[in-house]
């Protein structure tokens, strides 16, 4: 009987109606623990199986969860393709791709039930996020239950919550009974309904295991679940309380044979005579659990320490005779409660390497972490790779704290006990990539240069291969150019000794990045071989980081129009396989390229957005700041100069000169617009003193420029001719320097060369200047044309200001149209063309063509993905709408 549950069948036939329209949803399910998540669940499965095919699942509080445990047992009846992919340890995108299409391509509304998600693995939470971004596009009822009060803000499972789309999810709480609701359960009994709301607070499950209390005992009533159902076990047989002892110790359901294994045939009569007296359940394919996990636990407690180690290896046994595929982690969980070091060490590491090849690389290191538990009963090989694997599916997951950076020392010390030299130098190149992830470049140096003097001392091998290649990595980053190049040819020469692709996509990229980024255009043929091997190959994130270092140089060499063709390219790629972190740092360079386009408020919107994100890293998080910062200077924007002070702290943090030289130029801008020389010049010095090979010829000329400007006699050692615009500017040529900068499309650049014409141009020059920075909203330097027409006695020559209201006319940032963003919008609730069109009042051919034209202008190949990049970015369907 379900009581006072009114609203949340309400909600629920609410999103049953949303699913037979054709539209997929979400919803959430939550509540304590005994609330009657489960209870009110099971009543929605009976109200609505004739309207949709169900499936239920649910997650287990192991130790260390199954890779897409609850997915494993829904599989065999949803998708014979999936169920191979699992089987055969396939990548954990295709396993993605793979569950959307088993939806997609469902003759009938499907209602997908997972249970106890705060206890889920991480394979199945990044599923989930999957899912949800895509949930309108199928017919699937997405049902998530979880204790709300377990779900704390650091809770793996607020990853779920936090891309939800709002309007396609559902919020159903289930709230505690009140007064009246418990009179109503127990109306039969002698207890008080007052009372029983002191002790319970409305729970349920409480209420239920009270009210099951012998009532003849009416002196006695439980002050806890736990007391209720100790009560309730001293009353049963021996035999029976023996028998719910042993499977309480399995956190998840028990098959038949398993109770035929640990009881005999026994077992199968107790487990029936505990389905009758309501104390377990039994679900259609005849797996026996306890009622409630309230219940199981509270068994658990009651038992001695020392029997609990004697069951969990009795389970242990019965698990190895029963020899099924899918109980390893079952073995692990109760190995590890029996302290059986020998099977722990056994069954982990076979484990993290199955979960790991699925790419479920949070089980691999969980399972791995329990090994290292017994890591003194190890062998000395074992110990070192069992350090070593731990910190390698750790660190991808990058949680990189000084354990993992000790993990890989232990293993360095291990195999050097081994004489292991190429072990050796491949943990010294990880050890040496944690130290860069860190932010510590000088430990990262080091090490790179310990595992080349390592590999270098033995015969060639791959490791040496990627040792070189991570080295030119480390210089490219570090803009020493030419020592990359260096370094990624030797890799590149020794490559193709081997047959692994990941040698040569790794190394192509880091020599293309370096010789673009000095200028030579050889090296974009580079690149795109490194990225069409990187996709050919599936690796996903080689083919983001090709796009992002792409991008950065065609943006840094203000070649606009192939910056905006790879940046668009790059996010939808990113987008489609969820490679969130790469996703906000190309975006962030999307905002830098919108700074240099001088669409000011563009780039002010989209940098806001990134910076809004949680759970970015600082790296991932600089491009948008530096662009923030620059943006809200030019515009004149409140708290401008905290930003750029900001953007250059942190950018000094990363010591890194790709992110201190823009920086500091930011500051320097803004120590002109303030005329603060002394500051302009701390930063000019600084940036004099770098070796000539740390800038390219675009900064090295920004740099000669800004100490002309200033008048400063700083010496420049630039080696190479500098970009067009800067050297007519540098000749005295304001005019032709800006007609250059408008045939490259950068208004912000050609007014500021216009504005340090002399006496003789003014009259033209500065009102020009003035109308070209009154579009772009550049109020800050409007003031300094001002300044200088003021200076030259032309400022009566300057335009009038605008007058009254006054809103500046914004492009969109993927440059829709208004009515292309309205569409959007509706595009993005879910709207189908024909909705859209009487929405609009427009034709549905009409709106089919604001969709094609969209699709082309966010480089996407259908609506679906559009709603994820909006997902993404939600400022595409916000401006102006």
């Amino acid at each position: 009987m379900l009581v006072e549950r009114e609203s949340a069948i309400s909600q629920f036939g609410l999103c049953v109606k949303k699913l037979a329209s054709g539209t997929g949803h979400v919803a959430l399910i939550s509540g304590e623990a005994g609330i009657g998540k489960t209870t009110f669940l099971e009543q929605m499965r009976r109200s609505y199986q004739t309207r949709a095919r169900f499936y239920w699942s649910g997650c287990d509080p192991l130790l260390t969860p199954r890779p897409f445990g609850p997915v494993h047992d829904i599989v065999a009846e949803l998708s014979t393709s999936l169920l191979k992919l699992l089987e055969n340890g396939a990548s954990t995108t295709s396993i993605y791709f793979a569950f959307y299409q088993a939806l997609e391509s469902s003759s009938e509304p499907v209602i997908l039930i997972f249970e106890d998600v705060h206890w889920a693995d991480h394979a199945t939470l990044d599923l989930f996020k999957f899912l949800v971004r895509r949930i309108a596009f199928v017919k699937c009822l997405l049902v998530i239950s979880y204790r709300d009060d377990e779900v704390s803000e650091t809770h793996p499972f607020r990853t779920v919550l936090d891309v939800l789309p709002s309007s396609h999810t559902s919020r159903i709480p289930i709230l505690p009974l009140t007064q009246t609701g418990i009179a109503q359960l127990a109306k039969d009994s002698h207890h008080d309904s007052t009372t029983l709301l002191n002790i319970t607070a409305g729970n349920p499950f409480y209420i239920t295991e009270l009210l099951a209390v012998d009532s003849a005992d009416k002196n006695h009533i439980p002050v806890s679940v736990k007391e209720a159902i100790v009560f309730r076990l001293n009353q049963l047989p021996q035999a029976i309380r023996h028998f719910l002892e042993t499977i309480s110790l399995i956190p998840n359901s028990v098959p038949l044979s398993l109770i035929l294994a640990l009881c005999g045939i026994e077992g199968e009569t107790h487990a029936i005579a505990c389905v009758a007296r309501k104390l377990l359940t039994v679900d259609d394919v005849g797996n026996f659990r306890f009622r409630h996990e309230l219940a199981r636990l509270s068994t658990v407690a009651s038992i001695a320490i020392s029997k609990q180690k004697q069951l969990h290896n009795k389970i242990v046994l019965a698990l190895e005779a029963s020899q099924t595929h899918d109980t390893l982690a079952l073995l692990i969980h109760h190995s590890a409660s029996a302290l059986d070091a020998k099977r722990v060490l056994k069954y982990a590491p076979i484990a993290g390497k199955n979960a790991a090849k699925n790419g479920a690389h949070r089980e691999a290191a969980a399972y791995l972490r329990v090994a290292l538990r017994f890591v003194d009963d190890a062998p000395t090989e074992l110990a070192a790779q069992l350090y070593q694997d731990w910190a390698y599916e750790t660190g991808l997951t990058l949680q990189i704290d000084d354990s993992v950076i000790e993990a890989r020392r232990h293993a360095i010390t291990l195999w050097r006990a081994l004489n292991r030299q190429q072990k050796v130098g491949e943990n010294l190149r990880f050890l040496s990539r944690l130290h860069w992830y860190r932010g510590e470049a000088a430990e990262a140096e080091h090490f790179a240069n310990e595992s080349i003097k390592t590999l270098e001392s033995i015969p060639i091998c791959s490791e040496r291969v990627m040792a070189y290649s991570f080295r030119a990595q480390l210089d490219m980053l570090n803009d020493r150019m030419d020592e990359a190049i260096v370094w990624g040819n030797r890799a590149l020469e020794l490559e193709k000794t081997f047959t692994d692709p990941e040698l040569r996509i790794h190394a192509l990229n880091n020599v293309g990045s370096a010789r673009v980024f000095r200028g030579d255009e050889d090296g974009e043929a580079m690149l795109h071989e490194s990225l069409a091997l990187a996709i050919k190959h599936g690796f996903h994130e080689h083919a983001a980081r090709v796009y992002t270092n792409f991008s950065d140089y065609c943006v840094r060499y203000k070649k606009l129009a192939m910056a905006e063709e790879l940046i668009a390219s790059g996010i939808a790629f990113d987008t489609t396989y969820d490679l969130d972190s790469w996703t906000y740092y190309l975006i962030g360079i999307q905002a830098q390229l919108r700074l240099e386009q001088g669409r000011l408020e563009d780039a002010q919107t989209i940098s806001q957005g990134v910076l809004g994100r949680d759970k970015l890293t600082l790296l991932m998080k600089l491009p948008a700041l530096i662009a923030l910062a620059r943006s809200q200077l030019r515009l004149g924007a409140t708290g401008c100069d905290q930003r750029i002070s900001q953007a250059l702290e942190n950018a000094m943090a990363t010591d890194e000169l790709q992110y201190i030289i823009p920086a500091r130029f930011g500051a320097i801008e803004a120590a002109w617009l303030h005329d603060n020389k002394e500051v302009a010049f701390t930063h000019l010095q600084w940036l004099t003193e770098l070796d000539a090979s740390c800038l390219d010829h675009w900064r090295s000329a920004e740099l000669a420029l800004w100490i002309s400007r200033f008048g400063f006699s700083i010496q420049t050692n630039t080696a190479f001719p500098l970009p067009l615009p800067y050297q007519l500017e540098l000749q005295e040529k304001y005019a032709d320097a800006a007609e250059v900068w408008i045939n490259m499309e950068m208004p912000y650049h050609a007014a500021l060369s216009l504005l340090h014409c002399e006496q003789h141009s003014a009259k033209d020059a500065l009102p020009r200047a003035f109308r070209m920075l009154e579009a772009i909203g550049a109020k800050a330097t409007l003031l300094k044309v001002r300044d200088k027409a003021k200076q030259l006695g032309v400022l009566e020559d300057l335009p009038s200001a605008r007058r009254g209201p006054y809103k500046q006319t914004r492009q969109h940032p993927a440059g829709l149209t208004a009515k292309e963003q309205q569409v959007l919008g509706y595009l993005s609730a879910g709207s189908s063309n024909q909705e859209i069109a009487d929405l609009l009042s427009r034709s549905q051919r009409t709106v089919e063509n604001h969709v094609s034209s969209i699709l082309s202008k966010l480089n996407v190949a259908n609506r679906m993905e559009a709603i994820l990049r909006v997902q993404n970015e939600p400022w595409l369907s916000s401006i102006d709408n």
